[in-house]
């Protein structure tokens, strides 16, 4: 994404200048037209190009990732406005005037400048790939051809709506296990930093170090090297609790972990369905706005887990050759008994897109309770560990303890 500094004559003030987003020059005219009315083509003196990371830091910089435009919320409204009646131009500029974020403020304005310039609304979507991805630009695109682009709005929201459901399980399992392991991490730092120094300050002076087990002995150096030196027993514990983050944000090390889920033998086939079920729903919205199948499938492909990519390119070239829809994923190994029904069923009907809906909401309720069963399952294991680990510590702490009274008896 480029950003473009637009100088302009205008008659009151005369060289002004204005600072815009956009994907081209003819784009940021466009969009400075909207922004201040007597920005002209013809006015226009000259147009510099300047990268959006090259601004200094201190200035208010529109986010160029995708993730920060309110997609969902921008479908709903647009959806909404539609249905009243209010025309496509005039629902995105009232969308426009009640924004405040600068980013969604600029990105709708290059949107409104391409669309008073006579391109259509899936062309000035693609312009702005940083706010709208190639799914919502191939929906809205065959949505035009049919004249259903608020049903097709809707189904979108619909979709990021589960999307964010789905999201929000899982963050939510998530949070008490990660409140286990950071708990349970601070009690052992602890432990390291005041408790276990004392013991071994006390044994170091009556000289019982060197007689006790492996394991005690290799806790009070621990436990010694904690109190000589906390900040780096600190800063270690810190790096065990980020390494997993860290590693998760690199591609190798995620691909790997996703890797190993997908062999578990309870794991593996829960994560299938899911997957299949996301990619129902994609099916479902893009059929449902008219997308040939064959595109449909080819464009779901960015939105499936990368362990299903392969099958799908199978099954799209086996669709393209002429094959059924229900055999081709058949043979690609991307159907269920239950869906592989409902799927003939929806070609023989004529309803594709329902069906693939209906199959993946079939699968819904059995992800739902693989959440809990998972959340059941972690939580006590999660606390086993942590109990056996910090009891661990506390029996090598005290086990020189009861020694020591032995020989004194």
């Amino acid at each position: 994404m480029t950003q473009f500094v637009v100088h302009y004559f205008d008659e009151a003030r005369g060289a002004c200048k204005l600072t815009v987003q956009a994907s081209d020059e003819h784009s940021a005219v466009m969009a400075a037209g909207v922004m201040a009315a007597g920005v002209t083509a013809s006015r226009v003196l000259s147009i510099e190009t300047q990268q959006v990371n090259a601004r200094p830091a201190s200035a208010l910089r529109p986010s160029t990732r995708a993730g920060k435009f309110p997609l969902r919320l921008f479908s709903q409204e647009l959806a909404v406005l539609l249905k009243a009646g209010i025309p496509l131009l005039e629902g995105l500029q009232t969308l426009r005037e009640k924004e405040t974020s600068l980013s969604v403020t600029q990105t709708l304005d290059a949107v409104i400048g391409q669309l008073q310039s006579g391109q259509s609304l899936s062309v000035a979507l693609a312009s702005q790939p940083q706010a709208f991805d190639r799914l919502f630009v191939a929906i809205i695109q065959s949505s035009e051809r049919t004249g259903q682009t608020a049903v097709a709005l809707s189904e979108h929201a619909a979709y990021l709506s589960w999307v964010d459901a789905l999201r929000g399980k899982l963050v939510a399992a998530s949070v008490y296990p990660l409140t286990l392991i950071v708990a349970g991490v601070a009690v052992i730092v602890f432990l390291l930093l005041f408790v276990v120094p004392r013991f071994a300050g006390i044994l170091e002076g009556v000289g019982g170090l060197d007689e006790l087990p492996a394991t005690s002995r290799l806790l009070m150096t621990l436990g010694q090297f904690g109190g000589s030196h906390p900040w780096a027993t600190v800063a270690v514990a810190l790096a065990l609790l980020m390494a997993p983050v860290l590693a998760w944000r690199h591609g190798a090390a995620r691909a790997w972990v996703l890797a190993s889920l997908w062999r578990l033998p309870l794991l593996g086939p829960k994560l299938h369905l899911l997957a299949l079920a996301q990619f129902y729903r994609t099916g479902a919205m893009l059929l449902g706005a008219g997308v040939p199948a064959v595109t449909a499938m080819d464009t779901a492909r960015q939105v499936i887990a990368a362990r299903l990519q392969g099958p799908l390119d199978s099954a799209t070239q086996a669709v393209s050759r002429g094959e059924r829809l229900s055999e081709a994923l058949l043979q690609a190994g991307l159907t269920t008994p239950v869906s592989l029904r409902m799927i003939r069923v929806g070609e023989r009907s004529g309803n594709l897109g329902p069906m693939l809906r209906q199959a993946a909401e079939f699968y819904d309720e059995e992800l739902t309770r693989l959440t809990e069963l998972i959340t059941r399952l972690v939580n006590p294991v999660l606390m086993l560990v942590m109990g056996v680990v910090i009891g661990g510590i506390v029996v090598l702490m005290y086990l020189p303890i009861f020694q020591l009274v032995e020989q004194v008896q």
